[in-house]
């Protein structure tokens, strides 16, 4: 009996903490990995300063010691999940091959991700990708969207000069079956915040994954979508609140509309990075209707903070700085041109969606 009892326990203790009970429940997330660069050069790519006689004295040593920093908070959100990632958008990532380093780190091995990723135009050099899990995530196409400027609503400050030499991250779309049933997920990393620019530029990056979710929902009648990444905005900003037609409250979703998670949790004081002093969530995910309000016993967003929130904000003692200028912020890779052997400037996100 004693035994029968010890066995039960430690099945218990197995199970996922926050979503335990009868059916499937799956985790997705977006981690920005911050300027995860291997240490050689790549033809077109701005990467001059993480080569080894670059300004951060890029080695192998230090590549390696951010492979495995990267791993570690991965493993860590599994092992407080107990179960790992099963799709996990990526960005500020320089080629392929830094993710197959990545997926191939002993902490994260056993996850056996696989990797979308397609080379695109930003002129420092960064890309979007997906991490996903074969065994349970079907892919049936991907494509890479292209920043276009080719909007009837919103005015730029640039002028078509500018506009044609301008480059960033493309946005990457991904379309598959979860649990049978059809999903899509973007990936996105929208323009910077630098020099006070770009609120007219991210809103056209909303802009452009929203009229890309409504072409696969008229294509594909009931379509699940999540659409991921750094924003560069939080979620009560235009690009997802007006141009994503992003909601706070699921009661609120209608047709053509999603819902924003991230809104409550950024109003209840919780932030994924601080910019200028000020926390902020630019690390966003937010899903359509579809996943909003599922029927009983499909695929739909749960609770999972609280009972409360339907975000997570992954925030462990070990990613954030003790001390110096950034002090309780993301435990960052340099502080000030040094290198600290930190994680990332941003905390990852996640959502969970469940059958259950």
């Amino acid at each position: 009996m004693k035994q029968l009892v010890s066995i039960l326990l430690l099945l218990a203790l197995a199970a996922p903490l926050s979503w335990a009970g009868p059916g499937r429940s799956y985790v997705i997330g977006f981690y920005n990995l911050e300027n995860l660069f291997d240490t050689y050069h790549d033809d077109g790519k701005n990467d001059y300063e993480y080569l080894p006689d670059g300004a951060n004295e890029w080695t192998e040593a230090k590549y390696e010691k951010k492979l495995h920093n990267m791993a570690k908070v991965i493993r860590a959100m599994k092992d407080e999940n107990k179960v790992w990632h099963t799709i996990l958008g990526v960005s500020e990532i320089e080629n392929r091959h830094v993710l197959e380093d990545l997926v191939a780190q002993p902490e994260i091995a056993d996850a056996n991700f696989q990797i979308v990723h397609y080379d695109g135009p930003d002129r420092r050099g960064v890309d979007v990708a997906l991490l996903y899990r074969p065994d349970q995530f079907q892919v049936l196409e991907s494509r890479s969207i292209p920043y276009t400027f080719d909007s009837d609503e919103i005015e730029f400050d640039m002028d078509e000069e500018s506009q044609e030499n301008f480059r960033t991250r493309d946005i990457l779309m991904v379309r598959g079956l979860l649990n049978g049933e059809m999903f899509a997920f973007f990936v996105a990393h929208l323009p910077s915040r630098i020099g006070g620019k770009g609120m007219d530029l991210r809103s056209r990056g909303g802009e452009i994954m929203y009229e890309a979710s409504c072409e696969l929902m008229e294509e594909y009648p009931g379509i699940k979508i999540v659409a991921m990444g750094d924003m560069n905005d939080n979620p009560t900003d235009p690009s997802m609140a007006v141009y994503m037609h992003g909601k706070e409250f699921i009661e609120d979703v209608g047709p053509g509309d999603f819902f924003s998670p991230f809104v409550s949790m950024l109003h209840a004081g919780y932030g994924s990075l601080a910019y200028r002093g000020e926390w902020n969530i630019y690390d966003i995910l937010i899903v359509n209707e579809h996943v909003a309000k599922a029927p009983a016993g499909t695929l739909r967003i749960i609770p999972i903070v609280k009972n409360k929130f339907y975000g997570r904000v992954f925030k462990k003692p070990f990613m954030v700085q003790d001390e110096g200028q950034y002090k309780d912020q993301p435990k960052r890779t340099f502080s000030n041109g040094t290198f600290i052997n930190g994680y990332s400037d941003h905390f990852p996100t996640y959502i969970v969606v469940s059958n259950k």
